[in-house]
């Protein structure tokens, strides 16, 4: 460690070992998906925002997941297809950083967003007298603004504690993208605070609000299972499908990048970049489709869209 005189102002993301030949193709699919992820979750925003039935806590919630997956593939997507098309590996210290800070914060803050949506379906199943009392629009909004902030403050010292480290071996990063546990093991230094700091910050947002989650389940199930009619419990657990889907696309993944992180020493490195880019890639595009899926406002109004494009070229087909 003291013999460490320099430190790396770029970093080489690595794209798919083994497959440097394929990379090329295999970026059309990741394209594709991109531009679903993007067409699906505009969709989604720019519909419950005009639709004014649809300004209720539940939907309110879906635009902010909508927003943030958004967000999330603009930060990563276009340099991954630069990797994949280009071969450009190189990414600088400081981009490095910032790309880390809001990939991080940004699942940090849809963390917080599903564990508001569990509380609302607790609400509705539990309480369904007092859910429009205590989930208003002011409230829900103000939820959200604490979601933000709460991932922006847990992360914010990832960045910092980076910063610090020197970087005088190797500068291969094992994903396309900069996450805060890859560039702690190319350090050439004591990288004890990162560890406890980065297993704190996981465990009081992604562990504490898994934990939230399942305990807002249980009693909505036990709730449930208390209804007298079959035909109530059945709705009653139709309204929490949508939820629970989006829920398992976040943390599945999640759970699954954690392992590798932790246990997959030994595994082939496109292991590590399969799990990297499922992790960013699988939310954004499975949670448009699941919204259109299991509501049927934002289904209706998708279909509407298109009769009214498809309507719109066939007259100015007709006209020419």
């Amino acid at each position: 460690m003291n013999s460490c005189n320099f430190t790396h102002t770029t970093f080489i993301l690595i794209g798919l070992p083994g497959l440097e030949t394929a990379q090329f193709w295999i970026a059309f699919p990741i394209l594709s998906m991109y531009v679903v992820a993007v067409l699906g979750n505009c969709t989604v925003v720019f519909i419950v925002r005009t639709e004014h039935s649809l300004h209720a806590p539940m939907y309110l919630f879906l635009c902010m997941l909508a927003a943030i997956d958004l967000a999330l593939s603009t930060f990563t997507m276009p340099k991954i297809l630069a990797l994949f098309w280009f071969n450009s590996q190189e990414i600088t210290f400081d981009m490095c950083l910032t790309q880390m800070f809001f990939i991080h914060a940004l699942s940090a803050t849809e963390s917080t967003v599903l564990l508001a949506m569990a509380f609302d379906r607790y609400v509705a199943i539990c309480h369904p007298l007092r859910h429009a009392a205590i989930l208003t629009n002011t409230v829900t909004a103000q939820i959200g603004m604490v979601a933000v902030i709460r991932g922006a403050i847990f992360f914010f010292p990832f960045p910092l504690l980076i910063k610090r480290l020197h970087f005088c071996g190797s500068n291969i990063l094992t994903h396309s993208y900069c996450v805060h546990q890859d560039m702690m093991k190319l350090a050439h230094a004591d990288t004890m605070p990162n560890v406890v700091y980065g297993l704190t910050a996981i465990l009081l947002v992604m562990g504490a609000d898994a934990v939230l989650i399942s305990l807002s389940y249980f009693l909505i199930i036990r709730t449930v299972l208390q209804l007298p009619s079959r035909t109530e419990r059945a709705r009653a657990f139709g309204t929490c499908i949508l939820h629970i889907g989006v829920v398992l696309a976040f943390y599945v993944p999640l759970i699954g990048l954690s392992v590798v992180h932790r246990f997959g020493n030994s595994l082939h490195p496109i292991v590590h970049v399969l799990m990297g880019d499922v992790y960013l890639m699988v939310p954004p595009v499975i949670n448009p489709i699941i919204y259109a899926a299991k509501t049927k406002q934002i289904r209706s109004r998708v279909l509407a869209m298109f009769k009214i494009a498809c309507n719109k070229e066939l007259q100015a087909v007709s006209s020419s």
